[in-house]
């Protein structure tokens, strides 16, 4: 998406300057093989729902009003194809088919960029490889399928090369490594394997190298450190091993270097302090061992560090405190810290993020000097006792908060929770008191996600309101009574409700089938009696559900998924009957059969 509006940006002004031509000069017609080139490409596409082909009528393709079609204005032919779906959500904005060869015809084409369709499916024609006028081709966020063409390695002119988003698989091809005039590489989000090309030590003039979400393997290579202008490299979420290489510390332009989700060993190399650029470090999710290098403070520029899950021991280096003046998110979760308490120089920071789940942190809950300008914060997983019920106060920026499996005890009614809240995760404390204190007609309307499962709550589901946007609501493992309240289906957005695990009796509700994005649905262990209602069968969506463990009878709803959930789904019940369990007495086994 960076290159993407890179290109787009490039595009509007040279669009906004066209050449100038005489008075006495029309501009030429369209080039009638460049207008059957296109057509071709309309051709092979069945579904569009973009309306852009729709404006590809008439005989002059360049004066035409033919949508995402520019030509240069002294010969006629076609030199920019610009087909982007719009920005906007709407996922039945689309074109469905395939690349035609027919466009590897317009041989003047300079810009080609199919980006967004979600469902142009199919090979990357070899027929690309004759556009060697070419300075940009992205094809991104589509449905392309098979190799990456080694054909595409001939278009010399090529400064930006974007094939992210697809379903392209097999290695990347060696040939790739003559573009020597490519700033532009982006090939993430497919699933590409094998190891980096030696050949791309070519690509000296690369300035963003973006390889990340595939399956690459092998080590990260040494010639990385040749590429002197380069200020962007991703190779996140792959399963490369290995060391991370010095000569990487030699990139002074570089600003962001993410190596997240992969299998790299060995220390943080104590050059890291040379990266004068960087603005983003994040090295998450690899088996990086010993302590934090202290030229990481070097990097003034830094505003986002992310170090978490790895093997990293204490102690934090003492110039960190003094360092990192631009440092907004920091994250140090899940690795062999053992801090006892949240730094000062954490606690005294304007941070917009804070993430130390895992660090062995203990007592009370920290008291952050600029806490009104933390939006998200995640200390879980610690031994956190006591703090909670002031603890976001003044927090008035927050939007999401896990402070999940401490030991925090404390009435849920003490706890003030800020208005802009979006979510919420307390599980697994030691928290008590009524539901209807976090769950009520004050609830935030930005709230969508509640977790306080596995504490000691009490209480029943209170009437909710229409107003309540939730999107998940985990009150499992708790000492909830009563019943589920027909306004269940006041929650339209709801996609998880998990009430097992309580004491909650009486029917479930018919109108709980109105909840169509409902996902996960887990009712089990409870004191729930009567059927399970057909309405259900309404909600498409269902992956999860469990029934078990309660006092339910009668004919499981006889449709998918509910007839194709395992046996166990229903288990433990008074007297549920028909697929998959056993069918109802006085019910034909063959009629059932055929239902």
């Amino acid at each position: 998406m960076q290159i993407l509006m890179w290109v787009l940006e490039l595009f509007l002004v040279l669009s906004l300057h066209p050449p100038i031509l005489s008075a006495e000069t029309a501009p030429p017609a369209c080039f009638e093989a460049d207008r059957v080139a296109l057509l071709g490409f309309k051709a092979r596409i069945f579904k569009d729902t973009t309306d852009i082909l729709s404006s590809w009528i008439g005989k002059d393709c360049c004066g035409g009003g033919w949508e995402g079609v520019e030509c240069d204005p002294q010969t006629g032919r076609v030199i920019r194809l610009i087909l982007q779906r719009p920005a906007d959500k709407d996922l039945s904005i689309l074109m469905k088919g395939t690349l035609s060869p027919s466009l590897g015809n317009l041989h003047f084409l300079e810009v080609m960029v199919i980006s967004g369709m979600k469902r142009i499916a199919g090979p990357i024609p070899e027929s690309f490889s004759n556009l060697t006028r070419l300075t940009q081709l992205i094809l991104e966020d589509n449905f392309l399928q098979g190799d990456i063409p080694a054909s595409l390695g001939h278009l010399p002119l090529l400064q930006t090369l974007s094939l992210s988003g697809n379903h392209l698989t097999g290695q990347i091809p060696p040939t790739l490594g003559n573009l020597r005039n490519l700033q532009q590489l982006s090939i993430a989000r497919n699933s590409l394997t094998g190891p980096f090309p030696n050949s791309f030590k070519n690509l000296i003039n690369l300035q963003s190298l973006d390889l990340g979400d595939n399956a690459l393997s092998g080590t990260l290579p040494e010639f990385l450190g040749q590429f002197r202008n380069l200020t962007y490299l991703v190779l996140s979420n792959n399963q490369l091993t290995g060391q991370i290489p010095i000569s990487l510390c030699s990139l002074i332009k570089l600003a962001e270097l993410s190596l997240g989700h992969n299998r790299l060993v060995g220390k943080i190399p104590s050059q890291i302090g040379n990266l004068e650029s960087l603005t983003i470090l994040s090295l998450d999710s690899n088996q990086f061992t010993g302590q934090i290098p202290e030229s990481i403070a070097q990097l003034h520029n830094l505003w986002n560090l992310n170090l978490s899950r790895n093997v990293l021991l204490d102690s934090l280096p003492n110039t960190i405190s003094q360092g990192l003046p631009s440092l907004l998110s920091i994250d140090l979760s899940y690795n062999n810290f053992n801090l006892g308490t949240v730094p000062q120089w954490i606690r005294n920071r304007e941070l917009s993020s804070v993430y130390l789940a895992g660090c062995k942190l203990r007592g009370t809950l920290p008291n952050f000097t600029r806490s009104d300008s933390l939006s998200s914060i995640d200390l879980s997983d610690n031994y956190f006792t006591d703090g909670i019920s002031n603890f976001f106060a003044k927090m008035t920026s927050l939007q999401q908060a896990k402070i999940s499996n401490n030991q925090l005890k404390s009435d849920v009614s003490a706890i003030r929770l800020p208005d802009g809240l979006s979510s919420i995760d307390l599980h697994s404390n030691q928290l008590y008191g009524p539901l209807s204190s976090i769950l009520n007609n004050k609830t935030s309307k930005f709230l969508e996600v509640i977790d306080v499962s596995n504490n000691q709550i009490s209480g029943s589901i209170p009437e909710l309101s229409s107003n309540l946007d939730l999107k998940v609501l985990n009150i499992a493992s708790n000492k909830i009574t009563g019943h589920i309240p027909s306004s269940i289906s006041n929650l339209a957005k709801l996609e998880r409700f998990d009430i097992s695990r309580n004491q909650i009796e009486g029917t479930i509700p018919t109108n709980l089938g109105l909840l169509l994005k409902l996902q996960w649905l887990d009712l089990s262990i409870n004191i729930l009696t009567g059927k399970i209602p057909d309405s259900l069968l309404g909600i498409e969506a269902l992956r999860h559900v469990s029934f078990r463990a309660n006092r339910l009878c009668g004919e499981i709803p006889q449709g998918r998924p509910f007839n194709i959930f395992p046996p166990v789904t229903y288990a433990h019940n008074l007297c549920l009957c028909g697929r998959p369990l056993p069918p109802c007495k006085g019910k034909n086994p063959e009629k059932m059969m055929g239902q």
